[in-house]
């Protein structure tokens, strides 16, 4: 577990140092995996990769249980967030959907690079239009600087969250935990957690 962890921490100091000169603080990275051990204090990721990492628990953490939805939950003038993968030809078909719930409209706005997979990406946006198709669904997304249209297959996860608390941090649970260098140690800013099994998709 150390030889990962002083990795780990190695790459999430060479990050913050190389962006120290940015507008924002230290920057964000997404941990997706499945919770090893848990304390008051502290949570033992092992990532997909198989790498481990511990990382901090402050007392103002946030965190969320994720839900699966129907897919009829996609409707025109939810806010959405999906992580998708550009094809040959430049369509984008979904992994995943997430459909925020009212409060959280507007979060992310826009349409950026992920890191679900290698060359995703990710658009959080108002579905303006949703059309049956041979392969699933395909939406049509408004955001403030433009428009995707996104294709949704079958079997793509569709989800949504709600509040939760630190009782959903337990051993063999799937998360994705937000994190960021403080104080020189990976600590954990928001923690999204699935139950019984269910992993989240984002």
């Amino acid at each position: 577990m150390f030889k990962p962890l002083v990795i780990a921490l190695g790459a999430l100091a060479t990050t913050l140092s190389l962006a120290q000169n940015a507008p924002s603080a230290a920057p964000t990275v997404r941990l997706r995996g499945t919770i090893e051990k848990v304390d008051a204090t502290s949570v033992v990721v092992k990532e997909r990769n198989g790498e481990t990492m511990t990382v901090a628990l402050p007392d103002n953490l946030t965190v969320s249980v994720v839900l699966p939805l129907d897919p009829a939950a996609i409707q025109s003038g939810k806010f959405i967030g999906t992580a998708a993968m550009p094809g040959a030809d430049g369509t984008l078909a979904a992994l995943e959907v997430l459909v925020f719930p009212e409060a959280a409209r507007g979060t992310g706005e826009g349409h950026v690079p992920w890191d679900l997979q290698p060359g995703s990406t990710m658009t959080n946006a108002t579905v303006d239009q949703v059309v049956a198709t041979p392969q699933g669904r395909s939406m049509t997304l408004k955001y403030k600087d433009g428009e995707k249209t996104v294709v949704v297959p079958e079997g793509v996860p569709i989800v949504t969250f709600k509040p939760g608390d630190r009782a959903l941090l337990v051993s063999g649970a799937k998360v994705v935990v937000f994190v960021q260098v403080r104080d020189g140690k990976p600590t954990a800013l928001r923690a999204l957690a699935g139950r019984n099994g269910f992993a989240p998709p984002m």
